[in-house]
């Protein structure tokens, strides 16, 4: 099958989109990906790349990729992100259609997690290359614009509603990355239109990793992991994942110095809980950095414990946070402070413990039984995930469905 991947984010940029191009290139499809200039997290262009002008490259040896200009996230305000948005649609009109002049695609794949606007581009192309246009949907508009605050004024998210049902009618297939997605997006688009296909990555447990995450990290950092019962919240530390939670938590659990809440990643929301911890003169909560994707799997394996959190909020019960798949790939027990549909995940696996979404003393008492469980009870909650990984979520295995909806879904529509 030959697909055109429209994305605002890729590679070197870690999303999973990443993972799934390597998988259908290694399967033997033509790939090539629509992109912008990598900025994200940190809103600054990624070292050998201009704001100005377009770029080409080659991604798992195989996949041609095309860079369109882009304004970068820079701050991460909401003027800036109106830029790096708008500028993406904008810089898509005037440089994608040359990009793919007098090619042919079976399919046109936009990965759409915020902000759903990178799928305009993509419709024109489908006007234009006349060809089947599939929206993988990562997160729900206009709710999680309200749920993070970005947006509340009321007519503004009933106009957005309006921009996203027609999105969503320019479309020929919908995939959500959960089935709590199914009845929030039937309001705005066709029921035939809408397929389950859920999040996807590579095992890391088995992964061969390009460096050696042992030497990567710091004598510091691995004995604080081998000393200590350590739970590791990784990626995003940003409004959505409710750190005044945990923070909170890690104050009820002072009393038990040897539990540490080791924070990897970068967010939007690093920097004041970087300070919280500072200002209550927390012991018991450390702050790595951000480390390669090769790396992570070295410090799962040496956490005794793996967080996920969200805010309380509608919106987010909806998903299933990327981490929740990466997590039991990894074979270690999870706690959560979640609602919905990940919640339910993790305890249709019996890969862990949960709590709601914003409970501080019931996550404090999550992670005391965690404490207290046996190493061998624990290794047995990490084992279900996997278990329940490798059947649900492995990359290689939902890539052949993927390929198998999308030309059901266009030789239904033929």
């Amino acid at each position: 099958m030959k697909v055109l991947i429209v994305t605002q984010y890729f590679w070197p940029e870690f999303f999973i989109i990443n993972d799934l191009v390597e998988t259908l290139v290694s399967q033997g499809h033509t790939i090539k990906v629509l992109t912008g200039k990598p900025n994200y997290p940190d809103g600054q262009l990624f070292d050998g790349y201009s704001q100005h002008g377009t770029k080409q490259e080659l991604f798992a040896k195989k996949a041609s990729v095309f860079r369109a200009p882009l304004c970068p996230r820079r701050t991460g305000d909401a003027k800036d992100l109106l830029l790096n948005y708008g500028s993406f649609i904008w810089n898509g009109f005037r440089f994608f259609p040359p990009a793919v002049k007098n090619e042919h695609y079976d399919a046109i794949l936009v990965f759409s997690p915020s902000p759903i606007t990178a799928a305009i581009p993509a419709i024109y192309l489908r006007w234009k290359l006349k060809t089947h246009l599939v929206i993988w949907v990562q997160d729900l508009w206009p709710e999680s614009l309200s749920a993070t605050g970005f947006i509340k004024n009321k007519i503004a998210l009933k106009l957005i509603s309006y921009l996203v049902k027609g999105i969503y009618a320019c479309s020929d297939t919908l995939l959500v990355q959960s089935q709590a997605f199914i009845k929030p997006i039937e309001v705005l688009a066709k029921q035939d239109k809408i397929q389950y296909f859920p999040n996807a990555i590579h095992d890391m447990k088995n992964a061969i990793l390009d460096i050696d995450g042992d030497n990567v990290l710091s004598e510091e950092l691995k004995k604080l992991l081998e000393v200590n019962f350590c739970i590791v919240f990784a990626g995003n530390i940003g409004k959505a994942q409710s750190i005044e939670t945990l923070i909170s938590v890690a104050v009820k659990l002072r009393s038990r110095p040897s539990i540490k809440i080791v924070f990897v990643g970068k967010g939007s929301m690093l920097e004041w809980a970087q300070q919280e911890v500072a200002r209550l003169h927390l012991k018991n909560v450390v702050f790595t950095g951000a480390f390669p994707i090769n790396v992570m799997p070295s410090i799962f394996s040496s956490a005794q414990a793996l967080l996920v959190s969200l805010k309380s909020d509608k919106v987010f019960s909806y998903t299933i946070p990327s981490k929740v798949q990466a997590y039991m790939s990894a074979g270690r027990p999870i706690i959560a402070s979640i609602d919905g549909e990940a919640a339910r995940i993790i305890n249709e696996a019996n890969a862990g413990l949960t709590c709601a979404a914003g409970d501080v003393n019931g996550l404090v008492e999550r992670i005391v039984q965690m404490f207290k469980m046996s190493q061998e009870d624990r290794g047995i909650l990490g084992e279900n995930g996997r278990r329940y990984f490798l059947e649900h979520f492995e990359i290689e295995r939902q890539c052949k469905k993927l390929v198998e909806i999308i030309e059901k879904r266009i030789g239904k529509k033929r």
